[in-house]
């Protein structure tokens, strides 16, 4: 794998334009895995706010906890190791806004559901 994606760096490397470089060429710019790893992750905030429309009654509490858990941690991360990594930095603060969203959703519900059992 590793002589096919450097075979397809060199022949992009030929087409990228000269305001672009500064970019491609960076220490975590799309030659690394430092620009791939984030660029996937967008996923899971994607997943994130396709939950906002799911039932509250459907979310986890711990895979919630776990995913803003781990985006705040990788946040932290992102801007202590060298080079900083803005790209992760971002997605994970997204991936921690969203999963922290939707524990309050479901920390709302779950009072909703105790105010109505103490009522009866």
């Amino acid at each position: 794998m590793s002589k096919v994606y450097k075979a397809v760096i060199s022949v992009a490397d030929r087409f990228v334009p000269g305001a672009l470089r500064p970019m491609w060429d960076h220490p975590a710019g799309p030659k690394t895995i430092f620009f791939w790893a984030p660029a996937c992750k967008w996923s899971l905030v994607i997943a994130g706010l396709g939950d906002l429309n799911r039932p509250v009654e459907n979310l986890s509490m711990t895979q919630s906890a776990s995913l803003a858990a781990t985006g705040l941690v990788w946040s932290r991360y992102s801007l202590v190791i060298i080079p900083k990594n803005y790209s992760l930095f971002a997605v994970n603060v997204f991936v921690a806004l969203t999963s922290s969203y939707q524990i309050l959703r479901a920390y709302r519900y779950h009072k909703e559901l105790e105010a109505k059992k103490g009522k009866e």
